[in-house]
Parts: C-alpha cells; structure tokens; sequence
C-alpha cells in the first residue's frame, strides 16, 4: 500500500471519530468544527509518510495540537474585540439563560470545567474516545507510564471536585445524600 491509500484508508476509517473528538471540545461552535478537522487531516496528509499502523490516537494528539491552535486564536481575537468595544454588551445585547437552560448532568461537566486542561484531556480521552491507556500515551505524546499517572491523578482530582460540589448539588434538586449513598 502506498502512503497516499495509507492515508486514504485513515481519513475513511476515522474522520467521523477525529470530528466526534473536535466536536465535544468546541463545545457548540459547531461552524468550527469542520474547520479543525480539515486541519488536523491536512497535517495527516503532509505527514503521511509518518502514519502509525493504528492512527486514531495519533490524528487525536494533531486535533489535540490544532484545537490549542483554534483556542489562541479565540482568545487574541476576544481581546482585539475588547479592545475595539465591538461586543455584544456594549451594544446592549445580553443573552439570558432560562431555567429549562440546565441540561441533565451539567454538574458533571462544571466538575470536569474546573479541572486543568491536561486533566480534562486525559479524563476526554479514556470516557469520551474510549482510548486505552497505550492509545492515550500516544494521543498525549508520553510514556505509558506517565499517561496512567495522569490519569490516575485527573480521577482523584474529579473526584475531589464532585465531592466539592455535592452538598450544591443534593441542596439544587431537593434530594439527600444519605451516609450510605456516598462514595
């Protein structure tokens, strides 16, 4: 097999995968999604010579590498709008969210939003891509190692952080935790 249908197969086998993993760390800013994932293949077709056998966990480290790329860009065009006085509030546009706004287990997610970066993307990386700890040395750029002490740390850290949270979540839905109902 040639390099070009190396890459061929990569892009058929796991473009839906790649743009499911770009998706869920865009959170909503869907019109950006094809985007980065047009840029994560367009680093695999340069770099198809360097292909692994098995890619997924390699065209995720590159999405993981082109999403910082998006987000720093985000954040210099967020501060050339602010100093412009170009937003939203300065035009008196302000959305509100309304109580239906809640979504089952968001609570979960603010645990998660409260962590690193390099937590959440291990933690992402083993729930949401379903990677091992081998595919997620490799999607992080580390040891096996490392990778597992990462996660392994990230977990206690969300746990901590669940645990932080609970006495506002049980207070929010009305419920009691009982002794025996904790972790």
């Amino acid at each position: 097999m040639s390099n070009d249908e190396i890459f061929a197969a990569a892009y058929r086998e796991h473009y839906w995968a790649v743009s499911r993993y770009v998706a869920r760390r865009l959170d909503g800013r869907a019109g950006e999604v094809e985007e980065v994932v047009a840029e994560v293949f367009t680093v695999a077709w340069r770099r198809r010579a360097d292909l692994p056998s098995s890619p997924l966990p390699w065209l995720y480290g590159v999405a993981r590498n082109c999403l910082a790329n998006t987000v720093r860009g985000h954040g210099r065009r967020r501060r050339l709008v602010d100093r412009l006085g170009n937003d939203d509030t300065a035009h008196g546009r302000h959305i509100a969210e309304g109580p239906e706004s809640e979504t089952p287990g968001a609570w979960v997610h603010e645990a998660l939003a409260r962590l690193s970066a390099s937590d959440q993307e291990v933690l992402r990386l083993t729930a949401w891509e379903e990677l091992g700890i081998d595919e997620v040395a490799v999607a992080l750029g580390c040891g096996r190692r490392a990778a597992t002490m990462r996660l392994h740390r990230a977990r206690r850290r969300l746990r901590a952080e669940i645990d932080r949270m609970r006495p506002a979540v049980t207070a929010d839905t009305g419920h009691s935790l009982r002794e025996g109902d904790r972790r």
